[in-house]
């Protein structure tokens, strides 16, 4: 085990520890596919990827990766993904005096929950929705996540992957309390309720973590809601993610995914280092009450297998 987690949800995260100085920015390359799978006639996920337009910004704030999966039925899953995407986001940057990172999405996850808890409570419409949301951070080298519900993030490095997430569903519980086996839980019958998700309850319980070894060259992130780890195993996933181009990647997680039954949506975001200098001619979205910021992938929920 590489990194460092934390269960939190009112729990001060702490000061600043090493590492979480400003480091130089990297530049990454990233790929956001989804697909609507073979049964679901609307997309309940949503994913983006955002960075800061301004070096300084960027140094501080990083890239910011997110997948949400959404839930409570006909659009109203759709607008839980997409609040939660969006207010994250927006949230996360503009907590520029804020030096903890893990500190700053807690805020965001906190905010999140807050708005999509409400709009449910007073809107019949969206009574009982809710969604998933992970993140990551990548600032310099180091990678931060944070979590509510059972998308996952895994980090392919030394050929090995390693999930950065855990579940927050009632197998995993099965699984910590040593009920069953991890391998039990891939095939459970259960193992889709969820114990913990955005939006369903005043109170959230947020996941967050600092990754204790460097993103380097040849290491790859995935992001991805639970249409792919559902047909995939562990294995597989580090499989695809070894060869081939992040597009390729994506391409046949998709593909697989739905080969194999297709029953949910299906969600990846892969990202890795890139020697390429950032494209400059990114648009600039958000602008108000926010330092500059691009978005270079958007997908929101209804949107069918688009990718950049």
């Amino acid at each position: 085990m590489f990194w460092k987690k934390k269960n939190k949800s009112n729990s001060d995260p702490g000061r600043t520890g090493p590492g979480d100085e400003l480091s130089d920015p990297v530049n990454i390359r990233v790929v956001i596919k989804t697909d609507l799978g073979n049964v679901r006639t609307n997309n309940e996920d949503a994913a983006s990827f955002f960075r800061m337009g301004e070096d300084n910004l960027l140094r501080e704030k990083g890239y910011l990766l997110i997948v949400a999966d959404g839930m409570g039925g006909h659009l109203a899953g759709e607008v839980a993904s997409k609040m939660a995407v969006e207010i994250i986001s927006e949230e996360y940057f503009k907590s520029t005096k804020d030096p903890n990172k893990e500190k700053a999405l807690i805020k965001a996850f906190s905010m999140a929950n807050k708005k999509i808890f409400e709009l449910a409570a007073a809107n019949d419409q969206y009574k009982g929705m809710g969604t998933t949301a992970t993140a990551i951070v990548i600032i310099g080298k180091t990678i931060y996540h944070a979590h509510a519900g059972d998308s996952r993030a895994y980090l392919y490095k030394n050929k090995k992957i390693t999930r950065l997430t855990e579940d927050h569903t009632y197998v995993q519980e099965l699984v910590n309390n040593g009920d069953i086996s991890s391998e039990e839980a891939d095939t459970h019958p259960q193992r889709n309720i969820l114990t913990n998700a955005m939006g369903t309850k005043p109170a959230l319980r947020i996941d967050t973590g600092k990754c204790l070894v460097d993103f380097d060259e040849n290491d790859r992130l995935l992001l991805c809601s639970d249409g792919l780890y559902d047909y995939l195993t562990d294995d597989e996933i580090a499989d695809v993610m070894a060869e081939g181009s992040l597009q390729d990647a994506a391409d046949h997680f998709i593909r697989e995914a739905k080969r194999r039954g297709g029953k949910d949506n299906i969600t990846v975001v892969l990202a890795e280092l890139s020697a390429e200098k950032k494209d400059s001619s990114l648009r600039t979205t958000q602008e108000s009450e926010l330092p500059k910021m691009t978005r270079d992938a958007d997908i929101p929920a209804g949107l069918n297998d688009t990718a950049i």
